[in-house]
């Protein structure tokens, strides 16, 4: 029985994955780094901030022999912030969210000042306060399960009976290693059938085509 939902943010809620997607290969393509867009969500999406540029600067590295060069990070991370103009919530969320009974909590990979901000500029942060929580809670972001758990200890609610809403397969493999049940969700700007085949065979037990198709699932259970 599903007592709790959990939901990411970055793509659930807010539909910022396709900005981050747009501002991240254009910087990467500037330093040398091409990506396959399909390969670039598989991959990465879900990651933790530090997790992520770890690993690019593993696959630059790897390619040229040296590190990002100086400043990579911030130039990125002020091109994205300087998109946010165009930020918006995933259609539908903010009315559904208003919608759901259970309790509920945000788990997202992004840092809690970001977190927060995200969901302050689309309406969204008052329906999950207090139980909004970054990836700067634990030690172990996604794919690690350390966040969902830290989420359903602040819900008080055991993980067997919670249910998470995720984007990406980082963070299904995270919802999985917490003993949680697991939905894959299509609805953001950046998703289409590829990514929610690759969400089903990471271990999402049902995909969820847009917020009121998830609203009907939950009336469900």
């Amino acid at each position: 029985m599903i007592e709790a939902v959990i939901f990411d943010c970055d793509g659930v809620l807010v539909d910022s994955e396709v900005l981050a997607l747009e501002v991240e290969l254009a910087a990467l393509a500037e330093v040398g780094l091409h990506y396959e867009e399909e390969d670039f969500k598989a991959r990465f999406m879900g990651m933790s901030t530090p997790a992520f540029y770890d690993a690019l600067e593993a696959d630059h590295r790897l390619h040229f022999g040296r590190d990002l060069p100086e400043g990579f990070r911030d130039l990125c991370s002020a091109r994205y912030r300087a998109s946010w103009h165009r930020l918006g919530e995933v259609p539908g969320a903010r009315e559904a969210i208003a919608k759901v009974s259970h309790p509920k909590a945000v788990a997202s990979s992004s840092h809690e000042d970001a977190l927060a901000r995200k969901l302050e500029l689309t309406g969204l942060r008052a329906h999950f306060a207090p139980h909004i929580y970054s990836a700067d809670r634990v030690t172990h972001a996604k794919p690690a399960p350390d966040l969902f758990l830290y989420a359903a200890r602040g819900l008080d609610v055991a993980p067997e009976r919670c249910l998470v809403l995720e984007d990406s397969v980082n963070g299904v493999r995270a919802g999985r290693a917490a003993g949680m049940t697991v939905w894959g969700f299509l609805g953001g700007g950046h998703m289409n059938d590829a990514i929610g085949a690759r969400l089903l065979t990471a271990g999402a037990v049902e995909l969820v085509r847009d917020w009121k198709h998830l609203t009907e699932m939950l009336a469900a259970v």
